[in-house]
């Protein structure tokens, strides 16, 4: 009665072969584009942080920074 409600399973196919592994040495043109983006995104990192005035505390202003008023600098 087993054979009739558990049929044989086919066999497995063989396992494909791996992949070839990539070599770990860069071109020098890969150097230089891979370069060349780090440069571009540090340019834009500095660029956009230094217009950030407020933190995760609120404004972040130095001691001079907050004297200011619409008269002038508060002695």
């Amino acid at each position: 009665m087993g054979s009739i409600f558990k049929p044989k399973m086919p066999p497995l196919p063989p396992p494909a072969a791996p992949p070839e592994v990539p070599s770990d040495e860069l071109s020098p043109e890969e150097k230089e584009r891979i370069a060349k983006e780090q440069a571009r995104i540090r340019r834009n990192r500095k660029g956009k942080s230094s217009t950030i005035l407020t933190g995760p505390l609120g404004i972040q202003e130095d001691k001079e920074d907050q004297l200011n008023t619409l008269l002038g600098k508060e002695d």
